[in-house]
């Protein structure tokens, strides 16, 4: 793959590209501001009592794929079942399980909130339900024991093809900011070699 080189001199496009990364770094601080992490643990209501637990745990805060990954598929089939309210202590406890990106686990949570959860809870009810008829399951249920299972089971199912959406997504930035960085880090590279 050839790149094309810009006729700019070296100092702009390096000062181009190093206000573009300045400019990325300050939008995912405001991004994370709200997001727990260790310095800020102490604050949330539940994961407080785990806070001490939680900062000799190195895994929580890693960004590295395999703990975001695992994040990603449990914390968005977690955001997606009936268990508001608890969202975040089951975050916390699955993020210990597996090794997850707790920072990651807990900003999935934020899906279901209060201006969410009718009309999410509706598409998750609705999708198990229509499964479950489709399959012939759960046909001498009582009505709110299918409407739960039916919640449990779209709840499963939208997980998964949102966390499927999300890891597209996370590989896509992932690829775009390793480019990012190869790019700044050509452009350095050919601001300390001297012209010929």
């Amino acid at each position: 793959m050839t790149q094309q080189v810009s006729m700019a001199p070296p100092t702009d496009d390096f000062e181009r590209h190093h206000r573009a990364l300045l400019r990325r770094k300050r939008r995912l601080r405001r991004v994370l501001r709200k997001l727990p992490r260790k310095a800020n643990l102490a604050r949330y209501p539940v994961l407080k009592w785990f806070a001490h637990h939680a900062k000799k745990a190195p895994f929580l805060w890693s960004f590295r794929r395999q703990n975001v990954i695992a994040s990603l598929y449990l914390g968005s089939v977690l955001a997606f079942l009936p268990l508001y309210g608890i969202q975040a202590l089951l975050a916390f406890v699955a993020a210990l399980l597996v090794r997850g990106n707790l920072t990651v686990m807990v900003a999935l949570q934020f899906v279901t909130n209060p201006l969410t959860i009718i009309p999410i809870y509706g598409l998750t009810g609705w999708l198990g339900v229509t499964l479950m008829d489709w399959l012939g399951i759960g046909e001498q249920m009582h009505v709110a024991l299918r409407a739960t299972h039916g919640l449990f089971i779209g709840g499963v199912i939208v997980g998964l093809a949102f966390a499927c959406v999300a890891d597209l997504t996370w590989r896509l930035l992932a690829w775009e900011a390793r480019v990012f960085r190869e790019r700044l880090a050509q452009l350095r590279q050919r601001m300390a070699t001297p012209p010929e």
